[in-house]
């Protein structure tokens, strides 16, 4: 895909519309600028973020012992229970 857009003044641009539709970009999302391999590239910062959790946290749930998605269902519910009893939301 090729596209072009005009650097206005204060370097703004505007992304063209296929390039938004792709990247599923909305108003007021943010995007990431980097350089990769001599090429300027643009990134939806959501999807940035979450992948690079995805990659950090990779293998973490196994060394712990979870097996399926239940399990991290199932850690978040006990958690929000110790955080209501913490604030005296239940008993």
């Amino acid at each position: 895909m090729l596209d072009s857009a005009k650097v206005k003044q204060n370097y703004q641009i505007t992304i063209p519309v296929d390039i938004r539709k792709k990247l599923n970009l909305r108003e007021g999302d943010r995007v990431t600028f980097a350089l990769e391999d001599g090429k300027m590239v643009v990134r939806n910062s959501s999807l940035t973020a979450w992948e690079e959790i995805q990659e950090a946290m990779a293998g973490e749930a196994e060394q712990i012992g979870w097996k399926s998605d239940d399990d991290v269902v199932a850690y978040c519910k006990e958690i929000r229970r110790e955080m209501a009893k913490e604030h005296r939301y239940i008993d």
